[in-house]
C-alpha cells in the first residue's frame, strides 16, 4: 500500500507544479492595474548576458497606470529600455535618464477579450498537464505489484479525486484572473 500512497503523494505534487506554471503565465497578463508581474518574462541583454529583469533593476508601481524602473547600474539603463520596447507586451517605455518610466494606457474592451482568451488557453494547457498526470499515475497503479483488483480500483479512483480537485483548482485560478481583467 506504501506504493499507492508514494504514487498519489506524487501525483500531487506534480499537479501542484501545472498549477504553479498557470499562475505564473497568468502574472504576466496585464489587468487594468500596474503590475510588476508582466515585466516577470522580459530578458536583458547585459553585458553579453541574457539576464531576467527583475535581476538589474527594481520595480515599483507608484500608482494604478505606472510602472517605474530603477536599474541598479545606470550601464544597464538602454538595454533595459530596447528589452521593454522589443517585447510583444506593447509597452512604450519613457527614459528619464536614471529611471524608465511607463505608462499603461487603459485596456480596450477588444483588448480585454484578447487577454482573457490567452488566459483561457492558459487554463487549457493546464488542464491538459493535469490530465496527461492522471493517465501517467493510472499507468504507475496498474503497475503495482502485488495488490488485487480492489486495492487498483481504490487507487484509480483516488488518482481521479485528486485529478478533479487540481482541475477546479484551475477552473478558480482562471475565473479569479478572468474577473481581475474585465475587472
Amino acid at each position: 500500500m506504501a506504493d499507492m500512497k508514494a504514487i498519489q503523494a506524487d501525483t500531487r505534487e506534480k499537479m501542484t507544479k501545472a498549477i504553479e506554471s498557470l499562475e505564473n503565465n497568468l502574472s504576466v497578463l496585464r489587468t487594468g492595474r500596474a503590475n510588476p508581474g508582466i515585466l516577470k518574462k522580459i530578458v536583458v541583454d547585459y553585458y553579453g548576458s541574457s539576464v531576467p529583469i527583475d535581476q538589474v533593476a527594481s520595480i515599483s508601481t507608484p500608482d494604478a497606470r505606472t510602472l517605474v524602473i530603477t536599474p541598479w547600474d545606470r550601464g544597464a539603463l538602454n538595454p533595459i529600455e530596447k528589452a521593454i520596447r522589443d517585447s510583444d507586451l506593447g509597452l512604450n517605455p519613457n527614459n528619464k535618464g536614471d529611471t524608465i518610466f511607463i505608462s499603461l494606457p487603459m485596456l480596450t474592451e477588444e483588448r480585454r477579450r484578447d487577454l482573457v482568451k490567452n488566459a483561457k488557453n492558459y487554463a487549457e494547457d493546464a488542464r491538459i498537464a493535469v490530465r496527461n498526470i492522471r493517465k501517467h499515475s493510472l499507468d504507475e497503479v496498474k503497475k503495482v505489484e502485488g495488490i488485487g483488483d480492489d486495492e487498483i480500483k481504490r487507487g484509480e479512483a483516488e488518482v481521479q479525486k485528486i485529478t478533479d480537485e487540481f482541475v477546479a483548482r484551475v477552473d478558480q485560478t482562471f475565473q479569479k484572473k478572468e474577473q481581475e481583467i474585465l475587472g
